[in-house]
């Protein structure tokens, strides 16, 4: 297997890699984002990922949710471990079946050195991004907003306020009649999971310089 495993990263950036190793990521939902957030960061290396997510997968999710006909029905955050199991055996995955709420944010991922939040509803966005930054000020926080639809990728940026960074194209919630499609939500989970990585990188630097 360690044979494996050196193939596999064989072309990875040496001290990329050593960071990424080195590093616990957790992410709230298991869906559209979620689940595409966690196989971007799974295959570029992540040591550790923490998941949490209380949904069962429903037809309707497999049109941009990394999941199977055959898991239909299943509970999301066990059949995303099971095939990160399959896509990437050599990263750690914490899964956590239960509602986040913010008396368990801290519980949960506390332990991460940063989260991404990958919620469908504006309301819960905001109550994991001010729960984790008055728990932990000193993390960063990688939000999604605006991702319904196709095209618009001139639209697509991220906005930073402090430790909270913002990926997508603003729109908080889908119009009516525009439902969320695979490309554009691809794309939005992995400037999320590409953020991850440029943050890991500079908070590993940090920490060998204090």
């Amino acid at each position: 297997m360690l044979k494996l495993e050196k193939a596999i990263f064989s072309r990875h950036d040496p001290k990329v890699l050593a960071a990424l190793r080195s590093a616990t990521v957790g992410i709230a939902g298991a869906g559209g984002l979620g689940s595409n957030i966690a196989i971007a960061l799974a295959r570029a290396g992540a040591g550790s990922l923490i998941l949490a997510d209380f949904d069962r997968i429903e037809p309707s999710n497999l049109n941009r949710q990394q999941y199977t006909v055959k898991q239909i029905g299943l509970r999301k955050v066990k059949a995303l471990r099971a095939n990160l199991k399959l896509i990437a055996p050599f990263t750690r995955c914490k899964a956590h079946d239960i509602k986040v709420k913010p008396s368990n944010v801290d519980r949960l991922f506390g332990a991460a050195d940063l989260l991404i939040e990958a919620f469908d509803k504006a309301e819960e966005k905001g109550m994991l991004i001010n729960s984790w930054l008055q728990l932990h000020p000193d993390k960063p926080v990688i939000a999604a907003s605006g991702l319904a639809g196709y095209g618009g990728n001139s639209r697509l940026h991220t906005r930073r306020m402090g430790n909270l960074y913002i990926c997508g194209d603003g729109e908080s919630q889908c119009p009516p009649g525009i439902s969320p499609m695979a490309p554009r939500v691809a794309i939005v989970a992995n400037m999320q999971a590409n953020l991850a990585v440029e943050l890991l990188m500079k908070l590993k630097r940090r920490k060998k310089n204090v």
